[in-house]
């Protein structure tokens, strides 16, 4: 495995094939609140597993941190949910701006809103390792709130919108993913876990031009604050482990909110005891 950095990009490359792009100096529009994400990513086929600025949701970038709504700002992107109003567009979007590599997959992140101030001092670790016919990317994010007041995580529904609960690290699959099929912990499958608990969730799905079919495994660490899954197969295949789907997440000044998850990308379509074990291996 090689990596290569051109002072925007960090480029991972095994076995011939471009597994992640992640760019961390984006020409984002700040309407979309720019700010470092991955795509495209591909399986070790080379199959693309990433949507990026779609039609429908321009902000949706590849995989992402975000946070909807936090004390009134928007680090997501696009339109923000007020309650009674629906949807709104507002000058309240922020920017996730990088600040330096403090080592080897140790990025320094300042969270900025709109106005100028920062509010989250972030360090992330980017960590990526190959199988025979899957590799993983492991992602440690540590949030320390350096605004001088609390800080309030939110989602749409805790502000009144029903089974809208994003909030946090946030996959947009490639639009050939639509009615792709959802496997969880317990025995679990469908669309009907949005907003239910699980161990660990992977989303199926084929992909346009070739015979394949890829599996992403999300895992979250056992430790990360109660995560209730934002999922959909239609219109569009998304995911989000989400730490604040139907209640705040209140983070004091000078505190630091750790949140851990591991995606698997793995060649072909699994069946759901390789999915355990994976899941099992990782977080014991």
């Amino acid at each position: 495995m090689a990596i290569v950095d051109d002072g925007r990009t960090l480029t991972l490359t095994a076995r011939d094939v471009e597994l992640f792009r992640y760019t961390y100096r984006p020409d984002t529009p700040a309407f979309e609140c720019p700010c470092p994400s991955f795509h495209p990513l591909r399986t070790l086929d080379g199959d693309v597993v990433t949507g990026n600025r779609p039609h429908d949701h321009r902000w949706h970038k590849g995989l992402a941190m975000t946070a909807s709504h936090l004390s009134g700002q928007n680090f997501w992107g696009g339109v923000s949910w007020v309650t009674g109003e629906g949807y709104q567009v507002l000058p309240n979007v922020g920017s996730l701006a990088h600040r330096t590599f403090g080592g080897p997959g140790v990025e320094e992140i300042d969270w900025i809103t709109a106005a100028g101030e920062k509010w989250i001092s972030e360090r992330r670790v980017i960590e990526y390792g190959i199988g025979a016919d899957h590799w993983w990317l492991d992602l440690t994010f540590e949030l320390r709130n350096v605004r001088g007041a609390e800080l309030r995580f939110g989602s749409p529904t805790v502000y009144g919108r029903e089974m809208a609960g994003y909030c946090g690290f946030f996959w947009r699959g490639p639009r050939s993913f639509t009615g792709g099929t959802v496997l969880a912990s317990g025995g679990r499958s469908g669309p009907e876990l949005m907003g239910g608990k699980a161990d660990w969730l992977a989303f199926v799905g084929a992909h346009d031009e070739v015979d394949r079919m890829s599996t992403l495994l999300f895992i979250g660490d056992p430790a990360n604050p109660g995560t209730h899954w934002f999922v959909r197969t239609e219109p569009y295949a998304v995911v989000n482990p989400s730490f604040a789907f139907y209640e705040e997440l209140v983070l004091p000044p000078d505190e630091t909110l750790r949140l851990r998850y591991r995606l698997l990308i793995g060649n072909g379509a699994w069946e759901r005891d390789r999915l355990e074990d994976q899941a099992w291996t990782w977080s014991r």
